[in-house]
């Protein structure tokens, strides 16, 4: 929606920015005629942020970070420019120009609206039971005494309880005019013939679940007793994605902490909260997902995970590794043995503890590597072979070289390995552009011991990574093409092997920026940048490079007979033969 430069004015001026920004940070000091405090877009010690009341705007002098109210809000709530236009109209009373909006759209939002309000309601009414009734004294007796909650922080989150009767939240609900439909769909309330109404929730210690701008859109709920299930969430509805939501992230997105801690179970957030941890977050009753991750890279790339000890929440723990590193994110584990969960942790050893913990938590990568060290019998020559090419795969991954140098280091001495064999190992597999075997291994998968070296999927095709070689090191052309040439190649390959070969024999030199020219089209240009792009920054000696090379050559090699032979070019024997002869290949540079 585009709204008149008037309007985006009058919101200005209706919002001093020392009001607005006081009402955020609240320890802003006099200095002149300006206002200072430490930054809350960097971390320092000295205040280097100032806002101006005459000129309303503020800056930065650490970070440089600086703008009008408008640009405030946008940097420290994470807002598009839309939202916090509209934040700030609302603070100011100001009414927006209508946005038009069709009859199913209007009654959408209708719905939607409709929706949050009965959740509202009902986190009103849960916490009423809980704070103010005689009928809340179980619920309540729960939190205090065995989650150690404190009043205030039952308040902040807005804790409540379920009663015993099965329709109470309905007949309540009733009162206040919602209607059957509203109460079903936002899934408070069940109804059947046989039945009728029944809460969703009842005899259950209530947590409501939040949104982005802290609107009530769910609700989780443990039971009190020994019914099943024992953690129960609210179902999907037009307001609450399972997948795209998180629980505290309202709250733990303003946090100056550094960071998230990522969790699984939302008494688990309470706690940390309660202890000063106000960066912990958790998921819905569901694995860690792609959109949660993504919601957190808006605030931060930096996470902690503080998932369960045992078995499931290993396991849990990997998969989250994986997700945030695909989506090239910091991830470190909490170590919180002997305790199960943060929860014990904070309860036995206290915030000073788990504050020595965090600084401590070890890199994704190595907290795989260390689990993938438990499967192995290191002291026998043939596991500990397999677990050396294993870890060599995982350290592979790592494109800085200093950091994957590092990794090697430490994984050798941590294991007793000799670090030139790993050093070998890993400068061969990243020259073949082999990708991470997955840390996380189902029941169904071969178990680690059983998997032979050659199980590692490329994550690049064998006519890709040659291509990635031949532009990279082009001082290996010349040996190369000994071996190979464009017809070994296919399909968009072929092409680009074409271009390569022709400018070697003509100019005796290759310029891969010339072969991008020849595409005009965006998605050829992507395609073609993919495979010209990958770099092999693995310093390896001359005998692993050779290694390599023979390979990745044979491979791109064997391909080709089989082809042949599929599409019966030549007899069986001859390609046989062929084949043989391929195997046998050994590359000398």
């Amino acid at each position: 929606m585009f709204y008149p430069q008037e309007v985006v004015d009058e919101v200005i001026s209706r919002n001093d920015i020392l009001d607005v920004i006081s009402s955020y940070l609240g320890n802003l000091k006099r200095a002149g005629s300006n206002y200072t405090c430490c930054c809350p877009f960097h971390n320092e010690r000295t205040p280097s942020f100032s806002v101006s009341r005459s000129k309303q705007m503020f800056y930065c002098f650490g970070c440089h970070e600086g703008g009008n109210v408008i640009g405030f809000v946008m940097k420290y709530e994470h807002f598009g420019f839309q939202e916090a236009l509209k934040m700030l109209a609302d603070r100011a009373g100001i009414a927006l120009p209508e946005v038009e909006l069709t009859e199913e759209e209007k009654r959408s939002v209708d719905r939607k609206s409709r929706l949050r309000e009965v959740n509202t309601a009902a986190a009103a009414y849960f916490h009423f039971l809980l704070t103010k009734t005689e009928r809340g004294k179980t619920g309540y007796a729960y939190y205090r005494e065995k989650r150690h909650f404190t009043d205030e922080t039952i308040a902040r989150f807005g804790l409540g309880y379920a009663d015993i009767y099965a329709d109470d939240l309905y007949r309540y609900l009733k009162q206040k005019g919602f209607s059957d439909e509203v109460m079903r769909d936002a899934g408070l309330v069940d109804f059947s013939e046989r039945n009728g109404p029944q809460d969703k929730f009842w005899n259950r210690v209530m947590v409501p679940i939040l949104d982005m701008q802290g609107k009530c859109i769910a609700f989780g709920g443990r039971v009190l007793g020994d019914a099943k299930p024992k953690y129960l969430n609210t179902k999907e509805t037009e307001i609450f994605d399972k997948s795209r939501n998180l629980f505290a992230l309202n709250i733990a997105r303003r946090s100056r902490r550094r960071g998230i801690i990522l969790c699984e179970g939302y008494m688990d957030v309470i706690t940390q909260h309660q202890a000063g941890f106000d960066n912990a977050v958790a998921s819905l009753g569901t694995a860690f997902t792609e959109g949660q991750a993504a919601m957190i890279r808006r605030f931060t790339k930096e996470v902690y995970l503080a998932y369960d000890g045992d078995t499931a929440g290993k396991m849990a723990a990997k998969k989250a590794i994986r997700m945030l590193r695909s989506m090239d994110m910091s991830q470190r584990v909490i170590d919180l043995s002997p305790y199960k969960d943060p929860d014990e942790f904070l309860s036995a050893e206290g915030p000073e503890a788990y504050e020595e913990r965090i600084g401590k938590a070890v890199p994704g990568r190595l907290f795989e590597i260390r689990e993938m060290a438990k499967e192995y019998h290191l002291s026998d020559p043939e596991e500990k072979s397999t677990f050396i090419r294993e870890a060599a795969v995982s350290i592979a991954g790592i494109q800085d070289i200093p950091e994957r140098s590092s990794y090697i280091e430490t994984v050798s001495r941590e294991f007793g390995l000799d670090e030139n064999v790993l050093q070998q190992e890993v400068s061969r597999i990243g020259m073949l552009g082999l990708e991470e075997r997955p840390a996380i291994r189902n029941e169904e998968e071969v178990h680690p011991r059983t998997v032979s070296q050659g199980n590692a999927p490329a994550a690049r095709t064998a006519e890709q990574s040659l291509l990635a070689w031949m532009v990279g090191l082009p001082e290996y052309f010349g040996k190369l093409k000994e071996y190979i040439s464009p017809e070994d190649f296919t399909g968009r390959c072929r092409e680009i092997a074409e271009e390569l070969f022709r400018q070697y024999e003509s100019e005796g030199r290759i310029e891969p920026k010339r072969i991008l020219s020849r595409y005009p089209d965006e998605d050829s240009q992507k395609e073609v940048a993919h495979i010209l792009s990958d770099e092999f920054p693995f310093d390896a000696d001359k005998e692993s490079t050779e290694k390599a090379l023979t390979e990745i050559v044979r491979k791109v090699k064997l391909e080709g007979e089989d082809r042949a032979m599929k599409s019966h070019e030549g007899g069986w024997i001859e390609h046989a033969k062929r084949k043989a002869m391929w195997q046998k290949l050994t590359i000398r540079l």
